[in-house]
């Protein structure tokens, strides 16, 4: 307990602020108990925007909570058709439910500049450049100040940093001590020379094989579950470490910044092993080849490298006590007074991300209609994932109308309706004479827009004909990043569509 008047750790604060919003969710996206008594528990995860971090106006703005235990089995990827979430495990959930957000930040900035241009033309009032640097804009992004770089035109503002907040340790490498801790017998089980399904290579359990350490692992499953592909959390959260936060679809308009990796993860204190993060996480594990490595975005002599590019930015592990997290989270595994009872994972996931900060009407009702706020924060997205769809729906007979706003299908479609807009703006300025800054920007676009408008999704992402230098120095990165961690077997079968797939066949007939 802290004593009064004393400002508690930034961690606690952090995991006070997840646990609020996730209280605020209806019942219908929590844990239950189930009609035989059996007990559900889930892990949650959260993503926390801290801004001017240990400074008097200090402010912390929860934008993305989010729950989950499951994931795809690699038969059931090639019925998706970029409809259906082949990961929805808590912190997976959260780094999608985040690009979302951040997405959307992106698309509200831009409807707030056309709103003012307009009104600036309307009322035939021409502004200083002092007066316009005042006019209200985006507490998180803004449009990038360095005239020798052009694209992606927005980065986070200088002030903010990310934090990961998660009720348990995530499953794979970094949780592998834990694990054996918690076994019966801890020997190591004997190692396969094949994956499950028999191809070459290795994918090993994420609850398995103690005696191998510091390589890629499936997510955990029963013994008699059919196999997934789907890499383990630590290993997900490992490659974040040099690709940043940003998604491939918000890589497209946000750059790289030295805080769009993450700060840092905070978990209660028994579900750390620091052993096990250093090594699948720290600078001297298992990706300490990369240390000192840096992707460049553009010509070298145009990049400022302490601000922009690609670089293994390891992030700080941070703990909460373990009586706070018992006095807030009543869904966790272990429910020391009820031992004796059942339980199970839940099979209803929550997926929860904060409003853009200026309101933009959408033809779209992410579920602020049924939760307009939580937490005090205006709600962008709310919903109730069963089986990779929104509840309701179907995984075996994917539909628009049940894929999930965090689906691959609805990601690009987001992204390519944002990158649109900034291209009619730039073809709207088209009459003004230009200089060549404006011109390569607008160069730039153009290539953008092509990117986003790929007839099928591995065009769009697993193997665009053309891209930026940005997304190439990304796409360097991750493929190196890969061969250190090594293993990395793919989870195919999900890249042959378009968005199409968005268009509700009922509705088309009419």
């Amino acid at each position: 307990m802290e004593e009064s008047g004393t400002k508690p750790p930034l961690a606690c604060r952090i995991a006070r602020l997840v646990h609020a919003h996730f209280d605020g969710l209806p019942a219908r996206s929590k844990p239950s108990i189930r009609p035989d008594g059996t007990r559900e528990w889930i892990p949650m995860s959260g993503i926390v925007i801290v801004k001017g971090e240990d400074t008097p106006d200090e402010e912390l703005t929860c934008v993305a909570v989010t729950s989950g235990a499951k994931c795809l089995s690699a038969s059931q990827v090639p019925q998706s058709k970029g409809l259906v979430l082949h990961d929805w495990h808590a912190e997976i959930l959260a780094l999608r439910a985040f690009n979302h957000w951040l997405l959307s930040e992106c698309r509200s900035l831009i409807a707030q500049e056309r709103a003012s241009s307009e009104n600036d033309i309307a009322t035939e009032k021409k502004e200083d450049e002092k007066e316009k640097e005042k006019k209200p804009c985006s507490p998180y992004i803004r449009r990038r100040q360095d005239s020798a770089v052009t694209l992606p035109p927005f980065e986070l503002n200088p002030d903010l940093k990310i934090y990961m907040y998660c009720t348990c340790a995530p499953c794979g490498d970094a949780s592998m001590e834990l694990c054996m801790a918690a076994q019966e017998d801890p020997t190591p089980w004997e190692v396969p020379t094949t994956t499950p399904d028999g191809e070459d290579g290795e994918l090993l359990d994420g609850r398995a094989h103690f005696s191998r350490l510091g390589i890629v692992r499936r997510k955990p499953s029963r013994a008699d579950a059919e196999a997934t592909r789907s890499k383990s959390c630590s290993d997900k959260l490992a490659l974040r470490q040099v690709s940043s936060l940003l998604s491939f679809e918000s890589s497209l308009l946000v750059a790289t910044t030295a805080n769009a990796y993450l700060e840092g993860i905070i978990m209660p204190e028994g579900e750390i092993s620091r052993v096990g993060c250093e090594r699948c996480f720290g600078e001297d594990g298992r990706m300490g080849e990369l240390k000192g490595r840096f992707w460049s975005p553009g010509a070298e002599e145009a990049v400022d490298e302490r601000r922009y590019g690609w670089r293994f930015r390891p992030f700080r592990i941070l703990s909460v006590p373990a009586g706070l997290v018992e006095e807030l989270w009543a869904f966790g595994k272990s429910d020391p007074t009820a031992a004796s009872r059942k339980s199970k994972p839940a099979v209803i996931s929550a997926v929860w991300a904060a409003a853009s900060s200026v309101s933009v009407p959408s033809v779209v009702d992410n579920g602020a209609k049924s939760l307009p706020k939580l937490g005090g924060s205006r709600t962008g997205l709310y919903e109730t994932i069963i089986n990779g769809v929104k509840q309701g729906n179907r995984a075996s007979e994917p539909l628009a109308r049940g894929a999930s706003a965090l689906s691959r299908a609805r990601l690009w479609g987001l992204s390519k309706e944002i990158v649109q807009s900034c291209v009619e703006d730039q073809d709207q300025e088209s009459g003004i004479e230009i200089g060549v800054e404006e011109g390569l920007l607008s160069l730039g676009l153009d290539v953008t827009k092509r990117i986003t408008e790929a007839p099928t999704y591995r065009e769009f992402k697993k193997e665009p004909t053309v891209l930026t230098e940005s997304l190439q120095a990304r796409k360097s990165a991750l493929r190196d990043a890969r061969r250190v961690l090594g293993g990395w077997i793919p989870n195919p079968g999900d890249e042959n569509w378009g968005l199409e797939v968005l268009i509700d066949p009922r509705k088309r007939k009419r």
